[in-house]
Formats: C-alpha cells, structure tokens, sequence
C-alpha cells in the first residue's frame, strides 16, 4: 500500500500554535500504529483561526482538520483520519469547500497551502516559470507592455502603476540596472509578504527574473525584515535551489542572459520600508530618506536606474506574463485592476488573509470573511492601511474598496492590512499612539516629521485634558496640515491620517460634544 499524503504547514502562523509538535506526533503515533504516511510541510492557507491546520489527500481531494494538536492525534487516527474520515469535531470537510476559501479568487496566491514551498517540481507542477519562459521569448518592450496593459499598480501602499516605473528604468541608458524588491513589510496587521516569501518563494524569484529582463537589469536585491527568520531562510535556500537549477545565474535557462540575485536583512527600522530610505540601507548607510529627485527609476541604487517594487508587486508579474495581461485586467474595478490579498487582523473571529478582486466592501470582508469581532463585541472602527492608515467608521463600510474610493474619503487601502477595533476602542489613545509611533520612528531628517509628531502627542495630551482645548483643536489641525505638505516622505505625511480621521469620526473619544443636527 502506497504512504498517504499528510500535509502539516511551516509557516511561521502555524509554527506558532505547535505545527512542528503536531508533525512530529502525526509521525510517531503512524510509525506505532504501523501506518505509512508521507508527510508534507506545506505552506499556509491563510486561515489562522484554524492553526494548524492538517490536511490528508484522498480520492475525493484534500480533506481539512483543524486547529489540530499533537494531542489530537490520537483520537483523530481513531476516528479514521487517514481515510478522510469526518467522525470527529475538527472535521472540516474538504479544503476548498471552506466557505472562507471558496469565495476568494486566489491568483496570487494560488498555490499558497497547496504545494511544499523549496519543491521545484510542486512549483513547476502548479504552473511555476510559464512566465518566465513567456517572457524569454519576448523583446523587453514586449514585457513592459504586458504589465503596463494589466493595469498592475504597486501593492506596497502608493500603487503607482509598475509598468510606468519599469518603462522608466528600461529607457533609461546605464551598463548596469538593479531590481530591488522591497520585503520590510512593518505595517501592523500585515503578512502577505510574509506568507509569500515563507510559502511560495520561487514566485517572487520569477517575477524578479520577469523584470530584469524586461528592463536589461543583471542584478536583483531582497531587502526582508529581520523580524522574519523562517521567511529568511526560506529565500536564501529557494535562491540557491532556483541558481542550481539555472534559474539563476550566467546563463538563466539557456538565455545567455544574466540574472543574479542577493539578500539583504533589514536592521529593523520602520523607515526603511520608504524606498530611498532602503536603498541607503541597501548601500550600507543609515536608513534616512532621499530628497527626490532624482527619482530612484533614474539614480536609485548605487545611483544607478534601479526598479523597485514591493513582494506582491513582483509576485504577481509570473501570472500576469503566463495568462496574458488581459486575464488579470478582467478582475477588478476601474482604475484597480487586478486582485489585492486582504489580510484580517485585529479584533476579528477570522483572521486571515483574503485575496479578493477590487470592489468588495469593507463590511464583507469583516462579516463574510472575518466573522464579526473576536470579542463578539460590536465592530467599532476599522483601520485599513496599515499603522498610518485611516480609521474607517461604519458608515464608510459599505464603499467599494479602491485606490480611487479610498483616496476620495482621506483613506488609503495601502499594503492591504485590516486592523479591527471593537467598541471598547479610546480612540485618542489611538491618535495620540499613531504621533507617538512616528515620532519613535521618523528617520529624522525632515523638521515637520521629526518635530511635528513629538509636538503631536503634546496637543493630543493636552486636548484629552481640555486645557484650552477649542484653541489646541485649531492647533492639531495646524500642525497635521505642516506634516502633510512638509514632510519629505509618506512617514511624516501620512501620520495625520489616522490622528484626524479618529477626531473627526470619533469626537467623543476626545471629549468632544459632537455637533447638534441642523433643524430643519
């Protein structure tokens, strides 16, 4: 009798919560029992409530148990576990009949859960280098075109349009180019990057080679924040596997055509996430950020044209140059073209992560996907965005979630994270800390940033205590119109988001009466 697939994640979620426990007693209580199986470290599917979550693949397809204990095992072996068996309460069925699963449109992220993450044959199986090879048999214009077409805007929170800034670097005339993707994902409540770079390496590495080629740049950089070991070790193994193969290298896939890549780990300053701010870090310098220009399309890294894109940027090049710009430009809605993974976080039954097509509503994404609160509380304000992100009230709920909606009520959609409050959320407290995180923050070099967030918590302070608090009002919003129009980066810019949007939907939490309606 043939072993049965058992499939156990690594991801750094499940790790977390005793996957590695549970494997070693899957393997112990099977090796007893006399019962061959083939065990599978598999990366995450996302859903996080429910891990670890151990799948066994039978006729039928995979069936879900989960979250699953090593001292579960037993009684699960007992109940028939691999057989498929659903006679116990972790049952879950099969794994793509989850409702939580069934209802995303995975591109990105389409084979997140489904393969073992260093398998170049899983990889290569679930349609891995079919954008490569694509992309070696057009001429660079050609690539450039295919994402420009797609409408692919950058993940990372500004969602310029990639295939601008890539036509850019790729006019630009230079005898050596970078890629540099930017993988010092700081935003609270986000891990997408994360779950990428830990769970499907080979992707990032492909759209990486996609953009070299399509802007003649020989050399790529990896700047991943220290705080993710398992992520870490995850690429640099995918690299060296990817280079022995002939991904990487002299002569990728027979091409003549060079492509090398390189990690570097971030020291752990939030700044760095900034573009120039991590091309300063890149060079072995402080993190502080550049005046632009020059534009780092022109004079980036080691002052020459450097592309730089974030992981679910590069990431989605592979599908976008393997099923042709137009299958990806179908999803979406106006100027958002494409799919976005939402990552749930915060007070929420349902954390995970949720890759969905532009247009869907916050409130689905808390109700439908998230469960409601964790605390069964009422759901007081959402910040989307990551830490300089909006506060999002209910009212806002219901809007289609782009860039162009988002932008128009003083919110932004950012990185992707969702970060949930319940009603027992101070939302000064909450203002005030989004001063006091820049302020620990900033980098320095701009007085509006670096001065104006430390000046920030004072004003907050002394408008929770009413001293003068009508003139301190006036004050704030003095002060957060200065970091906005003054500041050098989005670090100082932005902090006023979350500040002016608790103020202006939450008065009450500031001591504010709120206004009296109009009579009529």
């Amino acid at each position: 009798m043939s072993a049965i697939r058992v499939f156990v994640p690594r991801d750094s979620a499940a790790l977390a919560v005793g996957a590695d426990a549970l494997a070693a007693a899957l393997l112990d209580q099977c090796r007893q029992r006399g019962r061959a199986i083939e065990l599978v470290r598999n990366s995450s599917r996302g859903m996080f409530w429910i891990e670890p979550l151990l799948e066994v693949e039978t006729a039928g397809g995979r069936m879900a148990y989960g979250p699953a204990t090593a001292e579960d095992v037993g009684a699960l072996l007992d109940a028939g576990l691999l057989e498929g068996g659903g006679q116990h309460p972790l049952a879950l069925g099969p794994t793509e009949a989850i409702p939580f699963l069934a209802r995303q449109e995975r591109l990105t992220f389409c084979r997140m859960g489904i393969t073992a993450p260093l398998s170049l044959l899983d990889y290569e199986t679930y349609g891995g280098w079919q954008g490569l090879r694509r992309a070696l048999a057009l001429s660079p214009d050609a690539i450039v075109q295919e994402v420009l077409d797609s409408g692919l805007r950058g993940r990372g929170g500004a969602a310029f349009p990639a295939g601008i800034k890539w036509r850019t670097v790729a006019q630009a005339s230079a005898a050596q180019k970078y890629i540099v993707c930017n993988a010092d994902e700081g935003d609270s409540g986000t891990y997408s990057d994360r779950m990428t770079l830990e769970g499907d390496p080979f992707m990032l590495i492909e759209g990486m080679l996609i953009a070299g080629l399509a802007v003649a740049a020989t050399k790529g950089y990896i700047y991943i924040r220290s705080e993710y070991p398992h992520a870490i070790a995850s690429l640099v193994k995918a690299i060296a596997l990817a280079r022995h193969a002939g991904f990487l290298g002299p002569n990728v896939c027979g091409s003549g055509k060079a492509f090398e890549l390189e990690v570097r780990k971030a020291a752990g300053a939030y700044v760095c996430g900034e573009e120039t701010a991590m091309l300063e870090s890149i060079e072995g310098r402080r993190g502080i950020v550049r005046a632009k220009p020059p534009l780092p399309a022109l004079q980036g890294l080691f002052s020459q044209p450097t592309v730089i894109n974030n992981v679910i940027t590069l990431a989605s090049v592979p599908l976008i140059l393997a099923q042709g710009s137009s299958f990806y430009r179908d999803y979406g809605m106006g100027r958002s073209r494409g799919t976005l993974p939402f990552q749930l976080g915060g007070n929420i039954r349902h954390g995970g992560l949720v890759e969905k097509a532009f247009g869907l509503t916050l409130r689905e994404l808390l109700y439908d996907f998230g469960g409601g609160s964790r605390s069964g509380r009422p759901i007081k304000t959402v910040q989307v965005g990551g830490p300089l992100g909006a506060y999002v009230p209910e009212s806002q709920w219901d809007l289609p979630m782009d860039y162009e909606a988002y932008t128009a009520i003083g919110a932004a959609l950012g990185h992707g994270g969702i970060v949930v409050h319940d009603d027992s959320a101070d939302m000064a407290q909450l203002a005030r800390y989004a001063m006091e995180f820049c302020a620990l923050e900033s980098c320095g070099k701009c007085t509006p940033c670096r001065i104006g967030s430390t000046r920030g918590v004072e004003v907050i302070d002394r408008i929770i205590r009413d001293q003068h608090r009508s003139q301190q009002l006036v004050l704030l919003q003095d002060l957060c119109d200065t970091m906005v129009h003054g500041s050098l980066c989005a670090m100082g810019s932005m902090t006023p988001m979350p500040v002016l949007s608790a103020l202006k939907h939450y008065p009450a939490d500031f001591g504010i009466a709120p206004p009296r309606p109009q009579a009529a």
